[in-house]
């Protein structure tokens, strides 16, 4: 009876050991062991990990890569725009004893630092950056951080501008902007396409200016054009070769009437057959004749009889 006390009392002391010296560490943990309050260099891998029962104690510190959401930051951005600006960093401990030892929580002290130093690079940026060239101040944000992260152990992997919120009166601004460069655009392109549209007429006029049996049937091709339309009126312009007869016509009639007076072509152009010219005065008797010139005098009335 006294053995089997015994033994039941070894069992005991010895779970009573086993669970103050036995740990597990988890595969994203790293164990810190602490003697009597001095930190041990040699840290305790992912496992069971034995301890000194009552000397040891032992913090787990996860190396995973943390993602920290900054809170949004007011400013203004050094083109005097007032912005809002939240952004996101990735981090991760690299050494656990100085994460644990030199400060009291790094998850906060990283988070202060990032505010701070998030306000501070909206102050050296211009809003167009901040929009739309993103990259060089993440890389700034990043380099701001990384000097007084590695005092702590801890190493940034990355910093991201999440948002930026503009004021109303900003956001009509750049809206009005952006429409005036919308609507200028779409002039440049109806201007060239107008340029481009007329050179090309220039040069159909030219090639059917060399071939008329072409323009003619260009004519003939826009009249079928308008007649499916189904328009009760058809307009036809009046031909431009009739007009060219026409012109050769009346040159031929002037060098023959030029020949037969004599083989020179008269300055003036000769009255049509059958009409006479008409002698007209010269322009200074017209202007020295009175206008009472050629008129009779008119007589008075013959008095009444007498009675």
């Amino acid at each position: 009876m006294i053995v089997l006390d015994a033994i039941l009392g070894l069992v005991i002391v010895a779970a009573v050991w086993a669970g103050l010296s036995i740990r597990v560490v988890q595969q994203w943990q790293r164990g810190v062991v602490f003697r009597f309050g001095r930190v041990r260099e040699n840290l305790r891998q992912p496992g069971l990990v034995m301890l000194m029962p009552v000397a040891d104690r032992i913090r787990r510190v996860n190396v995973q890569i943390v993602t920290m959401p900054i809170p949004a930051q007011e400013g203004i951005t050094r083109d005097n725009v007032t912005v809002r600006v939240d952004a996101v960093v990735y981090f991760k401990v690299v050494d656990p004893v100085r994460a644990t030892v030199n400060v009291q929580d790094y998850q906060f002290a990283i988070s202060q630092v990032a505010q701070t130093s998030l306000r501070s690079i909206i102050g050296k940026s211009e809003l167009d950056d901040l929009l739309a060239n993103r990259e060089p101040i993440n890389q700034g944000l990043e380099l701001m951080l990384d000097s007084p992260a590695l005092g702590w152990g801890i190493q940034i992997d990355r910093v991201e501008i999440k948002d930026v919120a503009l004021p109303e009166s900003m956001k009509r601004s750049m809206a009005r902007q952006a429409e005036a460069d919308r609507e200028r655009r779409a002039r440049i392109i109806t201007a060239d396409g107008e340029y481009q549209a007329s050179a090309r007429l220039s040069e159909a006029a030219t090639i059917m200016s060399a071939a008329p049996a072409a323009l003619q049937l260009r004519l003939l091709q826009t009249v079928v054009e308008v007649a499916a339309e189904k328009n009760s009126t058809l307009v036809l312009p009046f031909p431009v070769e009739l007009l060219r007869f026409l012109d050769s016509a009346t040159k031929s009639t002037d060098a023959e009437r030029a020949r037969a007076d004599g083989g020179k072509p008269s300055e003036e152009a000769a009255p049509p057959r059958g009409v006479e010219q008409l002698e007209l005065p010269a322009l200074d008797e017209v202007l020295a004749r009175s206008p009472l010139d050629g008129l009779e005098p008119v007589k008075p009335p013959d008095p009444p009889p007498e009675s």
